[in-house]
């Protein structure tokens, strides 16, 4: 039997780049899902809200009264981009069935310390989205995944698995605000695909862009290509303990955010602009690679890694990473005719569906949870 289904993802990430906004269409006959992208947009966020979140993000300056209004204003700015993107997509928004919101992450404790215990927190209130496009949403994946003993992250594997599978041992590597890589063995069941976050993406690079040259990204990696790498900062950064710790693991902003960068900049201060951001770039490339070959090559014999995420976009950052995997064939998501940008947005319009339909989400191999589980809140429109 034929089922055929139109669902909307929306994935604001670590980056702040914008709120990303994908719509699909999903055939789904004899146990066999077909996914075809109709449109998709990044609607950048405005200033005055990258300024509420990135102030709802630090310790320093979060409070509950910034969170709990922070919430209801992302529902809206989530909505908007549905709106946004059906328009653009000429799509009637009343055929549409479902909405994936992954929302806004504000804290993230994938392994308990001190008082604190396991717990992960997004917000982007479901309710108004739901409401404004009078459409079901499925929000707040993380959380059962993390109820299950897992890490809550990363989710995007068990998409990768359905979309990506084949005749090759695969590597799928985002590059978003963290970097993370998902292996999909030749001809894999689902039992042996693993994956976890390699350590920093686009974050700390965009971070220090910011600081040193006042604009938001480095542009096809322009001023890391003028720059030196410094090996004495590179060193430094590679001994973070996150870098060497055995996955299952997940990380975000806590580690790899304005904090780590602060520091670097109030000790390497006199650094060459250039040669800070090229050393930063380096970094990303560095410990994607140190991960591959301390914790997948010797277990598997990879014939390509595939690259998404906006870091796929930064062409000193894929220079670097290739040097490093001399011996792997590299590529983007635009070399099999699909979109980067897009991927994430994808992902969880496709782990929304999932849930709908009752079936689990989550990839053991990669979170760490005890049991295969539903993910995420069903969120039902009004009558």
């Amino acid at each position: 039997m034929k089922k055929e289904s139109y669902v909307v993802g929306l994935m604001s990430g670590t980056s702040l780049d914008g709120i990303d906004s994908a719509l699909i269409n999903i055939v789904e006959m004899d146990g066999k899902i077909e996914v075809k992208l109709i449109d998709f947009i990044n609607e950048p966020l405005e200033e005055e809200l990258k300024e509420k979140i990135k102030r709802a993000l630090s310790k320093e300056s979060s409070n509950v009264e910034l969170i709990c209004s922070l919430n209801f204003e992302l529902g809206y700015a989530f909505s908007n981009a549905v709106k946004n993107l059906c328009k653009k997509a000429n799509f009637d928004i009343d055929k549409l069935d479902i909405i994936g919101s992954h929302g806004q992450t504000i804290f993230h404790i994938p392994k308990a310390y001190g008082e604190h215990i396991k717990s992960t927190l997004q917000i982007g209130e479901p309710a108004i989205i739901a409401y404004e496009t009078e459409t079901t949403v499925i929000s707040n994946f993380r959380t059962m995944d993390m109820a299950a003993g897992g890490q809550g992250a990363p989710l995007v594997p068990y998409t990768e698995y359905l979309l990506y599978r084949g005749d090759k041992n695969r590597i799928l590597q985002n590059i978003g605000g963290i970097g993370n890589a998902t292996v999909l063995p030749r001809y894999c069941k689902l039992e042996d695909v693993y994956a976890f976050d390699t350590g920093p993406g686009n974050m700390i690079i965009d971070e220090v862009t910011k600081n040193l040259k006042g604009i938001s990204y480095d542009k096809d990696g322009y001023f890391a290509s003028i720059g030196s790498v410094k090996q004495d900062l590179l060193n430094e950064l590679m001994s973070i303990e996150y870098i060497s710790m055995k996955p299952p693991k997940t990380t975000g902003r806590e580690l790899f955010g304005k904090q780590l960068v602060d520091c670097i900049l109030n000790k390497y201060g006199d650094l060459k602009a250039e040669d800070i951001i090229a050393t930063m770039t380096m970094f990303t490339a560095k410990s994607i690679a140190y991960n591959y070959k301390k914790f997948i090559f010797p277990k598997l014999k990879i014939d390509e890694v595939i690259l998404g995420g906006g870091g796929s976009y930064n062409k000193t950052l894929i220079k670097m990473l290739k040097e490093e995997l001399k011996d792997v064939k590299v590529l983007i998501q635009e070399d099999l005719g699909l979109s980067s940008d897009a991927k994430e947005a994808v992902a969880f319009a496709l782990l929304a569906y999932e849930t709908v339909n009752r079936r689990a989400g989550n990839v053991l191999g990669a979170t760490g949870a005890s049991k295969r589980v539903i993910l995420g809140n069903i969120t039902l429109p009004p009558i």
